[in-house]
């Protein structure tokens, strides 16, 4: 299934996000670079909501090492964002989410892409396995996207 035909209905969570003034660029709409800031801010939101993630005193953290996104209609402020958020791969010590941004009320996202975390020991900076309760949480949100829909007769 492409990016671009995902719906709400794909995702196992939706986050609200409010776009600003200031996520506006000079051609009226909200500038590339402030979606990927979009994808951080949904994904660590919900994980911070879950319980399982502490940004200031956690010992072990999600260091984002790869996104990307596809653009597929301008969003603007004053638009809200619900961002959809599913996990697609949950290994021992990363995790690959796919997010989906939806403007207002619209089921066809604006913009979609995928946000991977390398879970951290904060001290040291080296891997680590993710922790059982995070670990719970992502399955929660996992969705099989190699499935083969059912035929039909």
């Amino acid at each position: 299934m492409s990016l671009k035909t995902l719906t709400r209905a794909d995702f196992r969570h939706v986050q609200r996000i409010d776009t600003r003034w200031m996520d506006n660029d000079i051609y009226g709409h909200v500038n590339n670079v402030n979606y990927y800031s979009y994808f951080d801010t949904a994904v660590n939101r919900t994980l911070i909501e879950a319980g399982v993630l502490d940004i200031h005193r956690g010992v072990v953290v999600g260091f984002v090492v790869e996104t990307q996104c596809q653009y597929f209609r301008p969003m603007a402020f004053p638009d809200i964002v619900h961002a959809g958020i599913r996990v697609t791969q949950l290994g021992s010590r990363s995790v690959r989410y796919e997010v989906g941004l939806f403007r207002n009320d619209e089921d066809t996202p604006s913009a979609a892409g995928h946000f991977v975390h390398v879970y951290v020991d904060r001290a040291s900076g080296q891997s680590t396995a993710i922790p059982a309760a995070t670990r719970d949480f992502l399955a929660t949100l996992l969705v099989d996207t190699h499935a083969t829909p059912e035929a039909t007769t």
